[in-house]
């Protein structure tokens, strides 16, 4: 039971989060009205996706360091997560960007800063797909991973803040916290975070352990050959 603890911790704030979140009561907001409630949703995506892409850039460097191949699986599966992380938390913004700027695509540069942040993570999806030398690939892409986690510091949190921005905390607007009073939303959406958090790296230990499973079917294969 100790070591399922935290998945079932995930398991109940997940739940908590998503009942208060569509059935609780959120502050009356001007323009977002009844969308604010994305807020449980899309901004804890946001924050999975990077801790996840940290954490895969730590084990591309562990890789780099031990030549281990378990820390490159380790790295791919956090990164695969992360990128799926991202496509959810792109689609729930632009949903969010629907109902309250009039569209879902306004070339925001914090949209735009995000959207070129996924596709260097592409292209690592690409680059892992397209080496079949296991060796040469885990070096190649341990390199690239931590190269674009670098990259998405300032493609996120640096450019969109330096010009003008529709989102909350960037271009001169306040962010978030500084208009909402309501303490009540902060019951929820801290822990609607660390749920899904929780749930980025439960979905890459399944993803992990497939991807040994290959890596040990394939080692064997290599040896009885």
């Amino acid at each position: 039971m100790r070591q399922y603890w935290w998945k079932v911790l995930c398991a109940i704030l997940l739940f908590y989060s998503f009942f208060e979140g569509l059935l609780g009561q959120v502050p009356a907001r001007e323009i977002l009205n009844e969308t604010i409630r994305n807020l449980y949703f899309h901004v804890p995506m946001w924050f999975t996706m990077i801790v996840l892409f940290a954490a895969s850039a730590y084990y591309a460097l562990a890789y780099l360091r031990s030549s281990n191949p378990i820390h490159d699986i380790y790295s791919s599966a956090l990164a695969s997560v992360g990128i799926f992380f991202s496509i959810l938390g792109m689609l729930t913004g632009m949903e969010w960007a629907q109902y309250t700027w009039g569209a879902a695509w306004s070339n925001d540069p914090k949209q735009l800063g995000t959207a070129l942040c996924m596709l260097t993570y592409f292209a690592y999806w690409v680059l892992r797909s397209g080496i079949k030398d296991e060796d040469k690939r885990a070096k190649i892409s341990a390199v690239y991973n931590i190269f674009i986690f670098a990259l998405m510091i300032p493609l996120i949190f640096i450019l969109p803040r330096m010009v003008d921005s529709l989102h909350p905390g960037n271009g001169g607007n306040p962010a978030f916290s500084n208009y909402d009073l309501d303490s009540r939303m902060r019951l929820v959406f801290y822990p609607a975070v660390l749920g899904w958090i929780l749930m980025g790296f439960w979905l890459s230990a399944l993803l992990r352990r497939i991807m040994l499973l290959e890596h040990n079917k394939n080692e064997e294969l290599n040896y009885i050959n």
